[in-house]
């Protein structure tokens, strides 16, 4: 049999060394944290907020569904400025939209808003399709020219109707064919 002789060194001999480690581990443990921390504020102070650089439009539109207060403004697919506010005219009973649009992006008069969205599920935002005239729309002016938002669930439900009223009527017709065809004769 063979025995295992552990030797150990002295605790004296480590500990110096041991404590150097532990201490360099511990501030790089701190200097993580902190580093952190500090990247965790800078992400909660600038979320949301985006810089007022630009001239305010205002729009009316029928329907707003899904567009928030921070929703991009884009052009040819570009963010050119953001949605400002939103609220009820109550004259018209329209919703009322407030953005921003670059300094350096001069839009015509004759230009119009649409709401759209990313994707199928993604945000909505204001999609602006540019005139042709020569003057420009100023700061605080109105874009006339509008297309509320369509609604995911209205299309889905005309297109479930439009095609059950179209079975339906086919069954229909179906039917009435063989109430007309002579008995014994068999339709295909």
């Amino acid at each position: 049999m063979s025995s295992v002789s552990t030797t150990s060194r002295p605790a004296e001999a480590l500990s110096p060394l041991r404590r150097t480690r532990s201490t360099v581990e511990l501030l790089a443990g701190f200097a993580v944290i902190i580093a952190f921390v500090l990247l965790l504020g800078l992400a909660v102070v600038s979320s949301g907020r985006k810089t007022d650089a630009g001239y305010q439009l205002r729009a009316g539109f029928s329907h707003i569904d899904g567009l928030d207060i921070g929703s991009a403004v884009k052009l040819a697919g570009i963010s050119i400025g953001h949605v400002v506010s939103a609220g009820v005219d109550p004259k018209t009973f329209q919703a009322e939209v407030v953005f921003t649009v670059r300094p350096d992006v001069q839009l015509p008069v004759d230009s119009a808003a649409i709401i759209t969205s990313d994707s199928l599920l993604g945000g909505k935002y204001i999609a602006i399709s540019p005139g042709g005239d020569t003057k420009n729309l100023k700061a605080g002016g109105e874009i006339s020219e509008t297309q509320g938002s369509i609604s995911l669930e209205q299309l889905l439900s005309k297109f479930i109707f439009s095609v059950t009223d179209t079975l339906t009527q086919a069954n229909q017709a179906k039917a009435k064919k063989e109430m007309d065809a002579p008995k014994g004769e068999t339709l295909p």
